[in-house]
This record gives C-alpha cells, structure tokens and sequence, in this order.
C-alpha cells in the first residue's frame, strides 16, 4: 500500500501520529479517573477526607497529604483515619451528635408504609437492571468529612458526618 519513502518521511514524522496516544488524556485526568465522588467511593461505606497539607505531631509523626477514609468506631470514642484499608491515625472524638427526630420519624406508620413502598418499587428496579446487566441500585447515604486548622488553639478540626450521626475530633498540632 504504502511504500518507500512516503512511509518513511511521513508517517514516521514525530509530529504526525496515525494512531492516537493511549492512554488517551483530556484536560489532564483520564476518562476513566473518578477524581470527584460525591457520597463515597463505590467501594467505601465511610465519607472521604481530603488533607491537603502534611499534618505533624509533637513526636514528628507525619499524615501525607492525600484521600483517606474517615470511619467511626463502633462505641463513638475514636474517629480512624483509614488509607487503603489500613487505619493510619485514631482520632479522640470529644463530640457526638445523633439526630434526635430520627427515633420517632422511623416510628411513624406513614413513614414505614412509604419505606416498604419505595423498597419494592427499587426492588423491581434492581430486576429490570439485573436483566440488562447493570449494577443494583442502592439507597445513598448522605456521607461528609472536613479539617480545619484552628490557628488560636493550635489545632486540626475534623468534622466528620454519616446519615444522622455527627462527630468532631481534633489533632493537636
């Protein structure tokens, strides 16, 4: 087809290129990068944290920058600093809060009829989904975790939110 020194000074050109670079990049992440989740990793029951800054400690323990997830523990004494499934930092949580209308909203009958109904509409969606091959749809929880650095006190605020659960924590720079 091509022959000689048409293949030669043309297509080798470093400035013409038959074929697209893989992988393929569009305004610097890749497609295929989920840089932004808004509830959670798809993985991850916990909200992520996102620390920008090194955080340092009296006895020169360093938390990198970086996405951790940020997990409470079970009896809501310690939040746990969580990257790639191993806990990184216990936090003291000096904090916590539980929504006090969750009880008697959850006790609601109309309330209840509406969740039994919702469940059976979501789970004859989950069928429809199953045939196509599409992943179950699940109820989303709202999750949030922040940090701030409180300059007069010398220290890290950690807020963290999961459903009707709040808790604060801190980090004594």
């Amino acid at each position: 087809m091509f022959d000689g020194a048409f293949a030669d000074y043309v297509l080798m050109h470093p400035n013409i290129r038959p074929y697209p670079q893989f992988p393929q990049e569009t305004e610097g992440t890749s497609p295929d990068s989920k840089t932004y989740v808004r509830y959670s990793l798809a993985e991850s029951d916990y909200p992520t944290l996102i620390i920008v800054d090194p955080i340092y400690d009296d006895e020169e323990n360093v938390i990198k920058p970086g996405y951790y997830e940020l997990a409470l523990s079970d009896n809501q004494d310690f939040l746990l600093l969580i990257q790639s499934k191993e806990a990184v930092a216990v936090i003291p949580v000096f904090r916590v809060e539980e929504d006090a209308k969750e009880p008697e909203r959850l006790n609601n009958k109309e309330y209840k009829k509406q969740l039994k109904k919702e469940a059976k509409q979501r789970e004859e969606i989950n069928k429809k989904r199953a045939v196509t091959g599409q992943p179950p749809d699940v109820e989303k929880v709202f999750m949030d975790a922040s940090i701030e650095f409180n300059p007069d006190g010398n220290y890290y605020l950690i807020k963290y939110e999961r459903g009707t659960i709040r808790a604060w924590g801190a980090i004594k720079k």
